[in-house]
């Protein structure tokens, strides 16, 4: 298969719109049009410019359309080429997390109050008291780590710190990418703010509420374009952003766009999880750049060891070692040896029951979240379509669900379109069910980020689908006690370890996973690998 042969009809179609309003001719047009049709592919893979050499710069810069300042739609920067748009992001993502890094901040009382919020216990490294000192001392800050190392519970203390600690009380926004990310924080900063040693005022300057990233900047649907940026900026005095693995390079500059010149940004995540879906790697291209601005916390707190060493196996991209903790026989981790379907169906019977016997919503939906199938693929065998498909027949085909029309009592669903009116987003899960309040007509009801109860008519709901099963990416932000894996019968670019990791990372207490040992380990063995200039051009900051 050739390279070009891998394009879209949007890359070609580009590359022609460019080259035929470019300077050249002959040849070096047809290997401009190639160049850009490349560039317009590899940035919709997430990369966010193409490496060139010499020759290709040269030919590059005589196109008449290409600067080394911002005067044109392209951009070359070294051995670098972007498209304008992106250049700009990266430019200013630099500059404005570079004159962040270069404020530090010193408080009399800061260790005092660090030994009352960490004791000491043991001669180990607190690694969450050293995120705390960080982002006391630092205007910008990354608290990274995988699943249950306490990010959660070291965000609520630094809140706290840094409430003692000003002259007045700060103004404090809590985002997250997805509203189920925003609902996860969201619980754990409430179930957390009761055990802080400090007094109830400070307790009670804490914010509770979290928001998504585009309901704080203020999303203009269609427009690309927030209602806060530089020129009306947020008025926080800190932003921390949650789940930062997934804000993409666009959304992360006008993020820090958006912040006026005092505020501080502490970013959380787990830099081995997937990047985000869109162009960049932006937390763990930052993590890189900037270890002085960030902690890794290290010391699981409430993960399963069983299911955190399968994890660390992924992640270390040791196959064998993964395969043989998945035969172990531990009843935590292991590989689905049966039907799947009816593993699937057997699963959902809980839930079934529970829509049957309570109208408590809020533990509906506890029952449901309790287990979630993550796909790697949206069509083929094994794929989100191919399960939730089979799922539902075989639901119906057992007398549990009566899938008369689109819309039955007990469809689960996701959205995948958004809808600003409603206040659903791509990402949301709701469920229908008969509405006792209203004569037991089918309504959709979705969790809100506050813990409230949202429902609506099935006809006015945007575009969605059912979710017995889920594709890994839309995983993200979530958490279930149990989860199945399941991986395509063969091969292909998406199956990587930062999506086999994220996947596994999902789960609280069992991983099963449906797999190909072949697969599963040219799985394990696949890197992501995303070309960008953000963490070059940050390193000289980060010794400040």
């Amino acid at each position: 298969m050739t390279e070009e042969s891998t394009f879209t009809r949007l890359d070609m179609a580009f590359s022609r719109f460019l080259s035929r309003r470019s300077a050249l001719s002959g040849a070096a047009q047809d290997n401009f049009e190639k160049l850009i049709a490349r560039l317009s592919f590899e940035q919709n893979q997430g990369h966010s410019c193409i490496r060139i050499d010499a020759k290709a710069r040269k030919a590059v810069l005589a196109s008449g359309l290409a600067s080394t300042t911002d005067a044109a739609p392209l951009i070359v920067e070294d051995d670098r080429l972007y498209l304008q748009r992106y250049w700009a992001y990266e430019k200013n993502l630099v500059n404005r997390i570079g004159a962040m890094t270069r404020v530090n901040v010193s408080h009399a009382d800061a260790e005092a109050l660090l030994d009352r919020y960490f004791p000491t216990t043991t001669g180990e490294t607190d690694w969450q008291r050293e995120a705390a000192k960080t982002a006391l001392n630092r205007t910008f800050c990354i608290i990274t780590g995988g699943p249950g190392t306490g990010k959660t519970t070291t965000i609520v203390k630094i809140l706290a710190l840094l409430q003692e600690l000003a002259e007045r009380p700060l103004f404090i926004a809590l985002a997250a990418p997805t509203g189920k990310a925003a609902m996860r924080l969201q619980e754990s900063i409430g179930n957390s703010k009761s055990a802080l040693p400090c007094s109830e005022a400070i307790k009670q300057s804490l914010p509770e509420s979290v928001t998504t990233l585009h309901r704080l900047l203020g999303s203009r649907p269609p427009s690309p374009y927030f209602r806060h940026n530089a020129e009306k900026p947020l008025p926080f005095d800190l932003v921390v952003v949650d789940e930062a693995s997934m804000v993409d390079l666009a959304l992360m500059s006008k993020l820090v766009d958006a912040l006026k010149p005092s505020a501080r940004l502490i970013l959380l995540g787990d830099k081995d999880q997937l990047a985000s879906v869109e162009s960049g790697a932006v937390l763990a291209d930052l993590t890189a750049a900037l270890p002085d601005h960030t902690v890794e916390l290290k010391k699981a707190h409430r993960f399963d060891v069983t299911i955190k060493n399968l994890a660390e196996a992924v992640n270390l991209q040791l196959p064998e070692a993964a395969w043989s903790a998945l035969q172990a026989g531990n009843e935590n981790i292991g590989l689905l040896n049966q039907d799947a379907i009816a593993y699937i169906a057997g699963q959902r019977l809980d839930y079934l029951r529970a829509i049957e016997n309570s109208n408590d919503i809020e533990q509906i939906f506890n029952v449901f979240k309790r287990f979630q199938v993550l796909c790697a693929n949206r069509a083929g065998k094994y794929s989100v379509a191919d399960i939730n498909s089979r799922v539902e027949r075989r639901l119906a085909s057992t007398g549990h669900i009566n899938p008369i029309g689109t819309w039955y009592h007990g469809r689960p669903v996701m959205i995948t379109q958004n809808d600003a009116a409603l206040q659903l987003y791509n990402g949301d899960i709701g469920l229908c069910l008969k509405d006792s309040e209203q004569n037991g007509k089918l309504m959709v009801f979705f969790q809100r980020p506050d813990g409230s109860i949202k429902k609506c008519l099935p006809a006015r709901l945007p575009h969605c689908e059912t979710v017995y099963a889920m594709t890994i990416h839309k995983s993200q932000g979530s958490e279930f006690e149990e989860i199945l894996i399941a991986l395509p019968d063969q091969h292909n670019p998406v199956l990587t370890k930062e999506l086999l990791y994220t996947a596994i990372t999902r789960a609280r207490k069992s991983v099963k996973i449906l797999a190909d040992q072949k697969v599963f380990n040219e799985t394990v063995l696949r890197k992501i690998e995303r070309f960008g200039g953000l963490a070059q051009k940050l390193m000289p900051t980060a010794d400040l």
